[in-house]
């Protein structure tokens, strides 16, 4: 839950792994939980802590971030479209609490983007966006998901067209949802990977797809 984060100034996503690590390590000493199982999700804020946590601790399995800052600096310089009002409030005002601009706090702004600590990560990430995201510009997916494959680390990023924040469009819910479900399958329960997971589809492919379709009168 947000509220048990004890969050500390100019630390907004440190204070998470201060926070959500011990929690899981204190839960797997009970022995419920199989320790080579567990996966973590979020979205928005919570996707920015989720891709964050694994940058610094291998405790997960699985990681899902949904609609994830993943770069303080670039993001500090973009638009939050919903409003047409710039992000930097949101870092110096907001839940970011980095309470001056990137310049005069670069160490702290560095330190709290995942996409500066990407080389640490071995979980493997299914990362998603909106191609409409008013909030959280999916270009910081982008970033994060270009990295990682230079990096040759594991991340799939699904990228809706048409779809703001959060997934309005029916079809485009149950495919997140039978993605979610597949890809945890796969990573926490031993299934056998979906083509998705293994080949994934490129844009090109994608809109060859489309264009075979068959309309119906």
């Amino acid at each position: 839950k947000r509220q048990d984060i004890i969050d500390k100034t100019n630390q907004p996503v440190e204070s998470a792994v201060d926070c959500v690590v011990p929690a899981v390590e204190k839960v797997l000493k009970t022995g419920m939980i199989d320790k080579d199982k567990v996966g973590l999700m979020g979205h928005s804020w919570g996707g920015y802590q989720t891709a964050f946590l694994i940058t610094q601790t291998d405790l997960f399995s699985a990681a899902i971030a949904g609609a994830p800052l993943t770069n303080m600096i670039s993001m500090y310089n973009s638009i939050y479209w919903n409003t047409g009002t710039p992000d930097q409030q949101i870092f110096e005002t907001s839940q970011g609490r980095l309470r001056e601009p990137y310049w005069n706090l670069m160490e702290e702004y560095v330190a709290n983007s995942p996409v500066f600590q990407a080389q640490n990560i071995k979980t493997p990430v299914l990362m998603t966006f909106g191609d409409e995201d008013g909030a959280v510009d999916y270009h910081q997916g982008i970033e994060m998901y270009i990295t990682m494959r230079r990096l040759s680390k594991p991340l799939i990023m699904l990228l809706y067209e048409g779809e703001n924040h959060g997934l309005r469009k029916k079809e485009n819910q149950k495919d997140y949802f039978n993605k979610v479900t597949e890809f945890f399958d796969h990573h926490l329960k031993g299934h056998a990977p979906k083509d998705w997971i293994v080949e994934g589809q490129s844009y090109l492919k994608k809109k060859e797809k489309e264009s075979k379709k068959v309309i119906k009168p």
